[in-house]
């Protein structure tokens, strides 16, 4: 299970997805978001398409019902389109996909979702059944059931478990697949709710166990009392039996903070536990301070540092920048230890000592689930990209401070990960991907660094006719920048194969390469070229590949991707007729901004659950969290450069656009559907061809049903197979 309680909404969390993001749906349960305020006299206040910000209008509403019945008449009366959402279904239903692995309480856990269990089931198996090929799952509770019985529509959001006990867990549950979540007491024992337990009503907030019998929670304790991005930041302490009301506040952050204020809990194999609260003045700085005898005490830390784990009683943090502690020169992108004891007695005067410093072309995956670091009883065990390939390295503590290194030996040219370890003993999952060979799942030791593959996702598609290539592209300052091309052995360098070229390009979000069915079985088999481009604004080499694209400076990103698709033209690999390229979420922008500033580079655009109104973008959804990536329409220079670089706003008449296809989801209040249904709207106004179609049940993704997951999928190969291959 995750050691570490931090369940801020940071990082990728906060924003990014892929197109084939698998998201959820939410109920009907009345409006949730009104018009958002212009700024008298400066922006918006002469929009015309307002009132498609109002989420749940019923004017909106019934534009967004026309518009999806033109595009799905469109769409899914094409040739392509049966076929295409068969071949998804099956991926989506395929009994013999990989149930990922949780610890817990002795058992290994798995939530599990088919077209039986279309919301899903909790599941709990013996390590020692888990590793067969057929393993002996006991039920631990149906969503399926629940949502029936409750007339919800719930969508799992995870457990959390008090330690080292981990019998009673909060239960996480959105009701439609919202940010927002419903958190209840669940008794592992018993299998059943907590009866009189620990019950939180609908909000976004975190907790974290302090002992069995009380929860820190940070949550919106009043109305209004959140953040301008909406999220918490009052944390209070809540003994069971008490009401929301007699809780009793421990922490308070500031309304002008972009993201939350958050409890956490962190343990180690030795026994060692912590409680700490992180405070997020911005997107990417954080500050940290920890339960001591005499209180919550702020730790001397930089503001650009994460806490991603503890081992031997040694926190250990990630640092996105240089450092100095002690005399000792800590660089940008390392792993540094401060020992436990030290924080809690002297949080003034931390003695950090370096973990582990990537080499050159080398960075930790800072933005993966627990900051690319996953620890065991003895060891910590950290995910890096060499050169955009995955590596799992073993760090064992010494006693003089220092840490020894080793490596899982696992293949190359593959992306690597931690499913999930143990602190009761140095197990740990590992999980091995690449773009034609299926993801494999290892069990492992850290002490000793052997491995076996337990779990293998069988062959979807057929990959026997493809290869892949590792590429560099020179952007326009001179940057090399990496990219992948997945395509047939016998691909003729001719201008002419049907290409789709994908980047996300923000947020310290590495691209590596992975296995997907959806695009194998939908592109890949029917002949087409895949590219996945690391472009900055992403993690691949580490802080300052992604600071280089911050704010003021992003165009340097949309630059690399350019280059990158101006390369596979000057390659012949593809040209602008044949070229298709795909993004979601912060990788939406990306679309966006390609198709107004590039129209005539490219035959099919993609753009997902996006950001496209710039200069609005604060006021939308949890928007304002996102200004240290962006920038902010309040500074004059930065807002020069959104309204330079927003595509709502840089749509211009008499320009030959492709025809996009735009698509988004109607109960997303994370990135939320308005921005895309303006472009929509302008377009139309502008007589630009275009498809638009809203999941109307789901979040920040396609859908929470496999069925619809499927359908999303099919509709958007179907858009690129008419524009790209049309035969």
């Amino acid at each position: 299970m995750e050691k570490i309680k931090l369940s801020l909404v940071l990082g990728a969390v906060a924003l990014a997805t892929t197109v084939l993001f698998v998201g959820a749906v939410r109920a009907a349960d009345g409006p949730q978001t009104t018009v958002a305020q212009a700024i008298p006299g400066v922006i918006g206040d002469d929009d015309p398409y307002l009132w498609l910000e109002q989420k749940d209008g019923a004017r909106a509403l019934a534009w967004v019902n026309e518009e999806n019945a033109k595009t799905l008449a469109v769409l899914q009366n094409d040739s392509h389109y049966q076929g295409l959402f068969n071949g998804a279904l099956s991926v989506v239903n395929n009994s013999q996909r990989i149930p990922y692995p949780n610890y817990l309480h002795g058992a290994v856990y798995n939530f599990w979702q088919d077209q039986t269990h279309v919301r899903g089931i909790w599941r709990r198996t013996t390590i020692a059944s888990y590793r067969t090929e057929s393993p002996n799952w006991t039920t631990v509770l149906d969503l399926d059931q629940l949502a029936t019985s409750e007339k919800a529509n719930w969508v799992w959001k995870g457990a959390q478990c008090e330690e080292p006990a981990e019998r009673y867990c909060m239960l996480a549950l959105s009701n439609g697949g919202e940010d927002a979540i419903t958190l209840r007491e669940f008794d592992l024992d018993t299998g059943r709710f907590v009866p009189g337990g620990f019950d939180l009503p609908r909000g976004k907030q975190t907790v974290a166990w302090d002992g069995p019998n009380t929860l820190i929670v940070s949550r919106e304790w009043e109305p209004g009392q959140v953040t301008a991005s909406g999220y918490p930041y009052v944390v209070k302490r809540l003994r069971r039996g008490q009401q929301l009301s007699d809780a009793t506040e421990i922490f308070r952050g500031e309304k002008t903070d972009q993201l939350t204020s958050a409890p956490g809990e962190i343990h180690d194999g030795a026994g060692n536990t912590a409680i700490v609260i992180v405070r997020a003045p911005t997107f990417f700085t954080q500050q940290l301070s920890i339960e001591t005898p005499s209180g919550l005490r702020r730790l001397a830390l930089p503001p650009k540092i994460s806490l991603t784990g503890m081992v031997a009683g040694r926190l250990i943090f990630a640092l996105t920048q240089a450092w100095s502690s002690g005399g000792a020169s800590l660089p940008n992108g390392s792993l540094i230890a401060v020992p436990l004891k030290n924080a809690v007695t002297a949080p003034a005067h931390l003695r950090a000592t370096l973990v582990y410093a990537p080499g050159p072309r080398e960075a930790v995956a800072i933005a993966a689930a627990d900051g690319g670091v996953s620890t065991t009883k003895h060891t910590a065990v950290v995910s890096i990209y060499h050169n955009v390939n995955g590596r799992e390295l073993i760090l064992t503590p010494r006693a003089d401070g220092t840490w020894s290194r080793r490596q899982f030996d696992l293949p190359d040219n593959s992306s690597t990960g931690v499913a999930d370890a143990s602190l009761h003993n140095d197990d740990v999952f590992l999980t091995v991907t690449s773009f034609l060979t299926p993801t494999s799942l290892y069990y492992a030791n850290a002490s000793n660094g052997s491995m076996a593959e337990v779990k293998r996702l069988p062959e979807e598609f057929d990959a026997s006719n493809d290869v892949v290539d590792q590429h560099e592209a020179t952007s326009k300052d001179g940057t090399q920048v990496p990219y992948y091309v997945v395509h047939p052995k016998n691909m003729q360098l001719d201008g002419s194969n049907p290409t789709v070229l994908y980047a996300y390009g923000g947020f310290q979000v590495a691209e590596t390469p992975g296995y997907s069915a959806i695009t194998g079985k939908s592109w890949l088999e029917h002949g087409g070229v895949y590219v996945l481009a690391n472009i900055r604004g992403g993690g691949e080499f580490g802080p300052e590949w992604h600071d280089a694209g911050l704010t003021v400076h992003r165009q340097r990103i949309y630059d690399d991707f350019y280059a990158v698709a101006q390369d596979l033209v000057n390659s012949k690999i593809t040209d602008s007729r044949h070229l298709g390229i795909e993004g979601g979420s912060n990788g939406g922008l990306l679309m966006g901004v390609e198709f107004t500033q590039h129209p005539e580079m490219y035959n099919a655009v993609s753009i997902g659950v996006p950001l496209l109104d710039m200069m609005r973008y604060e006021q939308i959804e949890a928007g304002a969290s996102w200004v240290d990536e962006y920038g902010s329409v309040s500074v004059p220079e930065q807002r020069a450069f959104l309204r330079s670089i927003s595509p709502y706003q840089n749509l211009r008449a008499g320009v030959s656009y492709p025809e996009p296809y735009i698509w988004t989801t109607t109960k997303d209040d994370r990135v939320g559907p308005e921005a895309a249904r303006k472009f929509a709207a302008k377009l139309s106004a502008m007589k630009v061809a275009y498809l638009f179609y809203e999941v109307t049940e789901g979040g920040h993704g396609a859908g929470a049903n496999l069925q619809e997951a499927a359908k999303t999928f099919a509709l958007q190969w179907t858009y690129f197979a008419m524009k790209l291959m049309p035969s």
